[in-house]
This record gives structure tokens, C-alpha cells and sequence, in this order.
């Protein structure tokens, strides 16, 4: 699938479900109200869509969220697609997680040919990550982190940079995660959804984090890639790698690879535009096959655009993007 900027697509992102257990003040309102049930795709169907991408030449699929380890049965999921890794099918199989319900998923995972996680996690103070994610406990996430280390996955800890809340932790995150052997990924907030807090408050540029940084580590631009947006450093204190994500500071979009399947069927070409495409009806039409489904994934394809309008602004009161990120899949 080749875009209309030449751009190969060859990495799809999968809601599972719009639902998380924890409301992180940057992500979700909360008093979130969820899809109902009935326009929420079937594990069968989304493994369909995914078995049809995966004709097309997406090689990576990262299952996200909401929180997709608590959908029920989703492991039925996971193994059905890792049983696709392999020669002609797909290179990897990833998951974007919170971590509350890794410590009785983790080795699931790995049996199901999972080798690398993201866990999101933006602070290491147990009072502050309970009022970042309005009522989420640490412990029960460190421990579910722990547990996926012994079952053999490869972690990366994404943290949102949030000014005046998780600012200060940043060499404390860096060195946790150099003891544990994890990657750190730092990403810079996105205007999506109605959210009760000010972004413009919460927006911190990671162009200064990085400079932060290097006042206590020596960071060296590394060529290492995992085929998303994030560039990375080598940590020569630690041996790890750390990374960013800046859609606001500077624009990723020139080697986008990714579109976004949400857990209704519906195909965001572009994180940061509304343009979508519907691909539930043509999935349940009797009288589509195949061919037809993969014609309407290549119509949308088609529609991919340059790049996002990610705007943070005290003028502009309204998010850069109505849906939240919960909802395109984090």
C-alpha cells in the first residue's frame, strides 16, 4: 500500500476497545462515556480487517486501546494474529498497555509470539500516578511490569510530558529505567478530545526536556528505529535507549508508515485529521468479499494526507481533534 506521497504502509494500529480501568487527566474526561457494545467490532471481525491489512503488506501490528488487555477474551486475538508472524505474513506483534492487567498476561503474550510492549507510565510517585490517573495504583503496575520482565518481554516505558506535574522525574524515570533494562520514551501531550484540564497548562516542549537531560546523561542520536514516530538517543550511563515523540516541536508526518484502526471499524489514515474511512459496513455486506474489503482499505488509503494540524493554543479554546485518543487507538 503506497499513499498518494509515496509513503509504504506497512504498520497498523488496533483499537480494541475505546474502555481503560484508569482516566489519566490527559487522555480521557472522567466521566467518559464508552461505545455501546453493540457498535464495538467482534474479536473475529477485527482479526478479519487485520488478515486483510496484513494481504496488503502491513508487517507490524501494535494492539492498543483504551486499555486492550481489558477486553474480554482479547487474547483470542493476540494468538490468532501472532500465529500470522512469520514469512508473507506479519514481522511483529506489539501491544500498547497501562499495566494493570499485565501480571496475568504477560506470559500469555509471549506464548502468543509477543515480543516487545510499550507500558505507559508517567511517574514513579505513587500519590502523584494516582492523581494523574485519577484513581490508578502503582504497585499493582510496577508488579505487572515485573512480571512481563520474567516472562521474557522487551519493555518501553512511554511517559507524557506534562509541565508543572511530571517535569521534575525525568532523570529519576531515566535511571529506574537503566536498573531494569527498559527503553524511555518521553511524548509531548496532543490536543485531542475534550479533556476538564487546559492544555496550554500542560504542554511541556521536549526539546527542552532534552536539553534538561543533558545536563546529568550523555545522550548520542541513535540510528535505532521500531518503525513509529519516536527518534531515539543511546544513554551511555545505562546502555538503554530514550526517545521522543514530538508531534508539536517537530513534525514527524515526512515518514508516517501507520493508519489507525479503531475497535467500530474505523480507519483514521491520519492521527491528527478527522478524515476516516467506514470499514464495518463493507465488512458485515454478505456481498463483499475479499477484493471488495481490500478495495475500500485502498480507497482510504488513497485519502492519506501530507500531514496532521496538531495546534496547541491559548487562542484556540477548541482540541486540535474532537475524539479523544482513547477512541483512534493510543
Amino acid at each position: 500500500m503506497i499513499d498518494p506521497f509515496g509513503r509504504s504502509i506497512s504498520y497498523l494500529r488496533v483499537s480494541v476497545t475505546d474502555r481503560c480501568d484508569l482516566r489519566c487527566v490527559y487522555c480521557m474526561a472522567e466521566d467518559m462515556t464508552f461505545l455501546p457494545k453493540s457498535e464495538v467490532l467482534t474479536l473475529e471481525e477485527l482479526e478479519r480487517l487485520c488478515a486483510s491489512f496484513i494481504g496488503m503488506g502491513v508487517r507490524k501490528i501494535r494492539l492498543t486501546g483504551g486499555e486492550p488487555l481489558v477486553r474480554r477474551n482479547v487474547m483470542s486475538l493476540v494468538e490468532g494474529l501472532g500465529a500470522r508472524i512469520g514469512a508473507g505474513g506479519l514481522d511483529e506483534l506489539t501491544l500498547t498497555t497501562n499495566g494493570t492487567q499485565l501480571a496475568r498476561h504477560a506470559e500469555g503474550l509471549v506464548r502468543a509470539g509477543v515480543r516487545r510492549i510499550n507500558v505507559s507510565l508517567d511517574t514513579l510517585d505513587p500519590a502523584l500516578f494516582t492523581s494523574v490517573t485519577r484513581w490508578g495504583d502503582l504497585a499493582k503496575v510496577q508488579d505487572g511490569i515485573h512480571a512481563a520482565k520474567a516472562a521474557g518481554l522487551h519493555i518501553k516505558i512511554n511517559a507524557v510530558a506534562l509541565k508543572g506535574v511530571n517535569e521534575h522525574e525525568f532523570d529519576r524515570m531515566l535511571a529506574w529505567c537503566g536498573e531494569h533494562g527498559f527503553d524511555l520514551c518521553l511524548i509531548e501531550t496532543m490536543p485531542m478530545g475534550e479533556i476538564t484540564e487546559d492544555r496550554t497548562d500542560q504542554y511541556l516542549p521536549l526539546s527542552l526536556v532534552r536539553s534538561r537531560l543533558r545536563q546529568n546523561w550523555t545522550l548520542t542520536e541513535s540510528a535505532y528505529s521500531t518503525g513509529g514516530p519516536a527518534r531515539y538517543f543511546d544513554v551511555a550511563e545505562t546502555g538503554t535507549r530514550l526517545g521522543f515523540i514530538t508531534p508539536m516541536t517537530h513534525n514527524f508526518c515526512e515518514s508516517c508508515n501507520r493508519v489507525r484502526l479503531t475497535c467500530t471499524g474505523v480507519l483514521y489514515m491520519c492521527l491528527g485529521q478527522d478524515d476516516a474511512a467506514d470499514l464495518r459496513a463493507p465488512l458485515r455486506d454478505p456481498a463483499v468479499d475479499e477484493a471488495g474489503l481490500q478495495d475500500a482499505i485502498r480507497a482510504a488509503i488513497a485519502r492519506k494526507p501530507k500531514g496532521h494540524d496538531f495546534v496547541i493554543d491559548r487562542r484556540r479554546k477548541t482540541p486540535a481533534v474532537a475524539r479523544h485518543m482513547s477512541v483512534t487507538g493510543g
